[in-house]
């Protein structure tokens, strides 16, 4: 009798060894990010997409079972970040916090951000409600953690619980940490968006594809982060799994932008785009315009690029939103010197203006005066942007 005990504390019911074990902990620890970038990301918080009932409980059961998160609170934590983003009021900003605070004690913030009560009921509309919700999996969050251990038990023996701590750790070092932390720390961009957000690698596949954080902050509401050629989106391969089978339906993707030749004059398909478009607008004006005239102030004055510090670069992109006062003064000396650069640095703040203005009628004005004066302003890259934007377009999905 004692040698069965034994026996099952060493290999559980399965006598598994490592290899079998490590094939487990890689299946459920994905299938738990598959969860969270899936039904809680994608389905829940943001309806890019729409899982079937069959696919979306199972998520919601897997997340009670590995996570011990409540829906509600997942959803209105990550809706207040967006509306937030960057602010003293943002759950979860390395801005605000600190990249270590952010990474090392994500959960933390995350467990005070869900406490507060008027957050969850502002920003986690929509959630499900349903008997098993408010009786089991919100009114017992972790007897789900409970019974994933006893389950790891069974199957694996002692080594089992330390399977069941990796699970553990698993979504609150990849996705609060991780994600929210280094995702708007390092890496690269293709949107200049209006926050630090970044692409932490151009291939989604170990976190579910939240790796393209940035891109997911251009277009909160698209099923699909993956927005470049070369990138790859490894939830997205399975939404178009679900879909061909009839378990997913794909309600919103980013839409691709096109420009048209020989347009006279920007009309209302341009301002629908340039809206849509508006970081792909900044990222284009900032690298079609601002670059180039850096460069070209820097030859002309015989000095190299690097002598204008790299904040100070980063800040000509996003209007010097993360520079201190101290900064704001540095800044404004580099543009006294360097007249063109002053003068399209005006043209960039002018042009976020008119994007976050209101009614399509004056917002049309606004824009046809900003190319109007852009063309006529002598500067030959600044007039090779306007002359690009006044063809902007929306072409089909992605």
């Amino acid at each position: 009798m004692l040698d069965t005990v034994l026996d099952f504390l060493s290999h559980g019911l399965t006598g598994a060894g490592w290899v079998s074990m490590l094939g487990y902990l890689l299946v459920v620890t994905q299938l738990t990010i598959f969860t969270v970038t899936l039904y809680l990301h994608r389905c829940q918080t943001h309806r890019g997409v729409d899982l079937h009932p069959v696919v979306a409980h199972f998520f919601r059961f897997w997340s009670w079972l590995t996570t011990g998160m409540v829906t509600k609170e997942w959803v209105a934590v990550h809706r207040k970040h967006h509306a937030k983003v960057e602010t003293a009021e943002d759950p979860h900003s390395p801005q605000i916090y600190g990249i270590k605070k952010v990474f090392w004690d994500g959960v933390a913030l995350y467990r005070d951000a869900s406490q507060v009560k008027e957050d969850m009921e502002k920003y986690g509309r929509g959630t499900p409600d349903d008997w098993i919700e408010r009786k089991l999996y919100s009114a017992y969050p972790y007897y789900g953690l409970a019974l994933m251990v006893l389950v790891n038990l069974a199957l694996f023996g002692v080594l089992g619980i330390a399977i069941w701590a990796v699970q553990m750790i698993w979504i609150p070092f990849w996705a609060a940490g991780f994600i929210n932390g280094i995702g708007h720390w390092w890496g690269y961009r293709n949107f200049e968006s209006a926050d630090t957000a970044t692409n932490l690698f151009p291939w989604g596949f170990w976190i579910g594809g939240e790796e393209l954080h940035n891109n997911h902050h251009a277009f909160p509401s698209s099923a699909k982060f993956a927005l470049r050629k070369w990138e790859f989106d490894i939830g997205w391969a399975v939404i178009c799994v679900l879909r061909a089978v009839g378990l997913a339906k794909v309600l919103r993707v980013a839409p691709k932008l096109d420009v048209r030749p020989n347009v006279p004059l920007p009309d209302a398909e341009t301002l629908k785009a340039v809206l849509t478009h508006r970081f792909q607008a900044m990222t284009d004006y900032h690298r079609g315009v601002i670059l180039p005239t850096l460069r070209e102030e820097a030859m002309s004055a015989g000095d190299n690029l690097k002598v204008v510090p790299r904040r100070l670069r980063r800040a000509l992109a996003d209007g010097g939103r993360w520079l201190d006062s101290e900064g704001r003064g540095h800044l404004q000396a580099v543009l006294a010197k360097r007249p063109i650069l002053k003068l399209v640095y005006e043209y960039r703040n002018r042009l976020v203006v008119l994007m976050e203005q209101r009614g399509a009628e004056q917002g049309l004005k606004s824009l046809q005066q900003w190319i109007s004066d852009a063309e006529q302003s002598g500067v030959r890259v600044l007039r090779e942007f306007a002359w690009r934007l006044k063809g902007y377009c929306l072409s089909a999905e992605a």
